[in-house]
């Protein structure tokens, strides 16, 4: 735990920026927790073995008394998950460094057979490429294409999409919205994408309309299950998506059947591997099946379907 500045240092229109070195099976859980904690504009690049994660916070929601408590959780999710503890360290910067830093790491990013996840402020590739591009600026809002977890969902969802199954979509804690679009684009028909957090809603929106995609075609609303049961006309759904934290998913799992047909489909992520059993045992309690588990480094994926 370090920092550049003291309690005077105080700048108009100033950022924290926070800079957190991790084992690499930290990363989605130190996202999560910095998405709550209010950050903005996160990216991760390699460093070695470990993951530098890059995040920022407009200085005035955040003193240094609440920075030392975000390393202390950060700290904490560590040692209960017996990983070696994070490098955490913050300083203030202007708001011209914060509006380019962070976008200096983040590059295109081929995933499956037929994605490149583009950052949006770049111009289009002059190099014709046989992969359809999802266009994205996360902001707040997690989802950027670089963790394990996004990967495997927009592998699964690949997979699942290219043997024919089109149909309607719900994406349950959509971030940037990356799993909804990519639905879209590979052939899904329509997606219902639903968010808790007001700024999430807001970035998948944004990157919706950032890839030419209608309004009708990925519905966002802030909600959860019981919302989508409302936009669905408690119509079930084909496929569901389901990429947040195993303690979530689990609270998820009995409203699922709410929006499933006898024939739906699920991918469910966020979850690490000593996590697995628990969920694979609640979902079996709400009969579901598991079809197959991918994993990838410290984290895993369930394909699922209806019993």
């Amino acid at each position: 735990m370090d920092s550049d500045v003291s309690n005077s240092g105080i700048m108009a229109n100033s950022w924290w920026e926070i800079k957190i070195l991790c084992d690499p099976a930290l990363e989605d859980l130190i996202f999560w927790r910095l998405e709550k904690f209010g950050c903005r504009g996160m990216s991760s690049e390699v460093k070695g073995n470990s993951h530098l994660l890059c995040s920022y916070l407009p200085q005035m929601q955040a003193q240094l008394l609440d920075l030392a408590a975000l390393s202390l959780w950060l700290r904490q999710d560590a040692l209960t998950l017996r990983q070696q503890i994070p490098i955490v360290h913050w300083r203030l910067i202007d708001e011209e460094d914060w509006a380019s830093s962070w976008k200096d790491h983040w590059q295109p990013q081929e995933i499956g057979d037929h994605l490149l996840i583009y950052p949006a402020w770049l111009s289009e590739p002059e190099e014709s490429s046989e992969r359809l591009l999802l266009r994205l600026d996360p902001g707040a809002a997690f989802g950027t294409g670089t963790h394990s977890t996004t990967q495997l969902c927009l592998e699964a969802l690949e997979m699942r999409l290219g043997d024919g199954s089109k149909g309607v979509v719900a994406d349950i804690g959509c971030g940037s919205g990356i799993l909804s679009i990519g639905a879209i684009l590979l052939g899904a028909t329509k997606v219902y994408a639903v968010d808790t957090d007001p700024l999430a809603v807001r970035s998948a929106r944004a990157n919706r309309d950032l890839n030419q995609i209608s309004a009708q075609q990925i519905v966002v609303e802030r909600g959860s299950v019981e919302q989508l049961q409302k936009l669905t006309h408690h119509q079930a759904v084909d496929g569901i998506l389901c990429n947040i934290l195993a303690e979530v998913i689990i609270e998820l799992i009995p409203g699922l059947t709410a929006i499933a047909g006898p024939k739906t489909w699920g991918i469910l992520s966020g979850i690490l591997l000593d996590q697995a059993k628990p969920i694979a045992d609640t979902l079996e309690q709400y009969n579901w099946v598991v079809a197959a588990l991918w994993k990838r480094q410290e984290w895993c994926c369930f394909n699922i379907r209806r019993s």
